[in-house]
């Protein structure tokens, strides 16, 4: 029995299974064919939907092409109506010149006519200057045959032929102008160096006048108020304050017995600067032994070092001179502290570099060159007395001045060729500084030793009882024995003396040489 279920249950499905399939056809025919139906109605709607959009394309070109057609007929009739209108102008212009053409034919037949009327009358004047110049050629023949017997005349009367009576009278013309010209370029020499001597002595005249600086003398000491219950103190146990202090600063410390004073004494300005101030430092302070000695030394060096530095860059503002270098700066600060021939070396360099300016701007030469070159012309003496030039000038090419203001450096003194005008310049202003009243002061002994010498020189004469110096050495006044030397000898005397002087004595100016003799009687009354 179950196996008959299970069959029927089989035969079931599979009745089942085949009328699904059947279903499954019929349905899938249907489909296919509601498809087919609705293919053909879409391919037919598709057919008339095409053959409206062709019968609407042709309809569109038919009528674009008509526009265009119409367009094309349009611009053509345009173009017609312009090119009978310019055939037109060009007729009417072509008329025109035609007329133009004309005219000018009449006028050039008219002037062909005149012309040959001109020609007609200018051949007849031809005829007329023709015979008129054989005239002439005629008389010119006549005035050169009369000019040739004159000529013959005259040599026969001067006895000398025509062309050496030229030569004479060419030469005496040529030796008269040369000689004239001899006279003027003499005169006109004479008169251009007089006036520039008198330009220059009013150029220098003006420059010296424009130009006052104050000078400062050399001193080779210092002199300090203190209480004399400081001096023991800056004396030191057995002397060694002050010798610590005299080792550092180089100076030398005088302590005698001059009330309330102490004096400082170096021949370096330098030093004695340092010297000075650090001695007022130790006395303010009261603290002085050997390391306080050396701590306030070192301190009062670095202070002036900064003054230096700020005096350097404070003279160059003045002066208006712009990029020089710090160590150049630094060295014109030291200036301050340097004598020479006991004028102030930076004041002397600042009156220098005014003067080089103005005679710059008198010359229409560089004015910031020239006081460039006149500040630094003694820079070399800061390192060496001897050829200071030569050192001023290396120092200047080191620190990258220009060739001229090293050229005028190192030729002031003639000690190299100036290759400049700005060398001559400071030449000049170097002269004129040094040569001011006043403005350098001798060395004592050197002064008093040109007054001894003047005096031995006159001493050395027969006959000379006394000679004495005096104004500064500027005149020498000498007294001889009047039973040894009369009148006649005294006047010869003085011109001796003064001929000794100029070969054995180097000096400044002039001296005035005089020779006194007198007689004197004396008697007693009783």
């Amino acid at each position: 029995m179950e196996w008959l279920y299970v069959g029927i249950a089989i035969v079931g499905a599979v009745i089942g299974w085949l009328f699904s399939r059947y279903t499954f056809k019929k349905r899938l025919q249907t489909l296919e064919e509601q498809a087919a139906k609705e293919a053909k109605t879409i391919i037919e709607e598709a057919q008339q939907r095409a053959q409206t959009l062709l019968k609407e394309a042709e309809l569109k070109a038919e009528t674009q092409k008509n526009q265009k057609i119409q367009q094309a007929q349009e611009k053509y009739a345009e173009l017609q109506i312009k090119l009978e209108k310019q055939i037109a102008e060009q007729q009417a212009k072509l008329k025109s010149i035609a007329t133009a053409l004309e005219q000018k034919e009449q006028m050039l037949q008219e002037q062909q006519r005149s012309l040959e009327e001109e020609q007609k009358r200018l051949e007849a004047f031809q005829e007329t200057l023709k015979q008129q110049a054989e005239q002439l050629e005629q008389r010119l023949a006549a005035i050169e045959q009369l000019r040739h017997e004159e000529i013959a005349a005259l040599e026969k009367i001067a006895g000398i032929s025509a062309q050496e009576a030229r030569k004479d009278l060419i030469e005496k013309m040529k030796q008269e102008a040369r000689s004239r010209a001899m006279r003027e370029g003499q005169r006109l020499l004479e008169e251009s160096k007089m006036k520039a001597a008198q330009e220059a002595q009013k150029i220098l005249t003006n420059v010296i006048q424009r130009t006052s600086l104050s000078h400062h003398y050399e001193s080779m000491v210092t002199v300090i108020k203190l209480d004399d219950d400081m001096k023991g103190r800056i004396i030191g146990k057995e002397g060694r304050n002050i010798r610590v202090f005299e080792s550092l600063t180089g100076c030398e410390i005088i302590i005698d017995d001059t009330p309330n004073t102490i004096t400082v004494s170096c021949h370096d300005a330098y030093r004695r600067a340092i010297a000075t101030l650090a001695l007022k430092k130790l006395i303010a302070d009261g603290r002085i032994h050997p390391a306080r000695i050396e701590e306030i030394v070192e301190k009062v060096k670095e202070e002036l070092d900064k003054e230096v530095q700020q005096v350097g860059e404070r003279t160059v503002i003045e002066l208006g001179i712009h990029g020089l270098h710090p160590e150049l700066i630094k060295m014109v600060g030291k200036m301050k502290y340097r004598y020479s021939y006991g004028q102030n070396l930076l004041h002397h360099s600042k009156e220098v570099a005014i003067l080089c300016g103005l005679l710059a701007a008198e010359l229409g030469l560089d004015v910031k060159a020239a006081k460039r070159a006149g500040l630094l012309h003694d820079i070399g003496k800061l390192i060496a007395t001897n050829e200071h030039a030569l050192v001023g000038m290396r120092l200047a090419e080191q620190y990258g001045e220009s060739p001229e203001v090293c050229n005028a450096i190192g030729a002031h003194h003639e000690e190299i060729e100036k290759t400049c005008l700005i060398a001559y310049i400071v030449q000049a202003a170097d002269a004129i500084s040094g040569a001011r009243p006043g403005a350098r002061r001798e060395m004592y002994e050197r002064y008093i030793q040109r007054l001894k010498d003047l005096e031995n020189i006159a001493l050395t004469f027969q006959g000379v009882t006394k000679a004495y110096a005096i104004q500064g050495g500027r005149e020498l006044r000498v007294l001889v024995d009047s039973e040894q030397i009369n009148d006649q000898q005294t006047e010869q005397m003085a011109l001796e003396i003064a001929k000794k002087i100029e070969e054995q004595l180097v000096y400044p100016g002039q001296i005035q040489v005089t020779v006194i003799r007198e007689k004197r009687g004396s008697a007693v009354a009783c």
